[in-house]
């Protein structure tokens, strides 16, 4: 049974530097995975004598380069907020994505979020007035703190119990 009376309020939402410091640490990842392919190119063209793929990658367009880099970005933050409703840095931020009711994010409000990201300084938007990033008010999703979240949760559930009778 879901409470379709609770709805993310400001308080709630992670602060710009929480945000800001998610945003450092998801870049971490994808730089990783993207320097593992260059040296693995690169030692594959060492051991084979075949260079073919590490020219390639050295040498793409820089479409390719957007082209790869936005497929790696959408497939890191859709896994990770689809599965866990948080990527590396939410953990260590202690923050995760609900929809506005308090409930886990849908996939297509995931695929429109990691989408949206692909947005130009869509990144950074966060820091407007609001404190949500593009990508929160595309897809109608909020990143808040977990230990406020489920407080507020926790109290809401406990305050709709009052007054419910138990069957003995």
């Amino acid at each position: 049974m879901t409470d379709n009376s609770f709805y993310v309020t400001e308080d709630l939402l992670a602060t710009k530097n929480m945000r800001f410091v998610n945003h450092l640490i998801d870049l971490i990842p994808q730089y990783v995975v993207m320097y593992a392919l260059s040296y693995s190119f690169f030692y594959y063209g060492e051991f084979t004598g075949d260079y073919a793929l590490n020219n390639y990658w050295a040498e793409m367009s820089k479409i390719e380069d957007y082209l790869y880099s936005y497929t790696l970005l959408f497939i890191y933050y859709f896994m990770m907020e689809s599965l866990t409703d948080r990527t590396l840095g939410k953990y260590v931020t202690k923050t995760m994505v609900v929809m506005v009711n308090g409930e886990k994010p849908t996939n297509q409000a995931i695929v429109k979020r990691s989408l949206s990201r692909m947005i130009p300084f869509d990144a950074l938007s966060f820091l407007g007035t609001n404190g949500k990033g593009w990508h929160d008010s595309i897809a109608n999703t909020y990143v808040v703190d977990v230990a406020k979240f489920e407080a507020r949760k926790r109290s809401q559930s406990e305050l709709n119990q009052i007054g419910i009778t138990q069957d003995i």
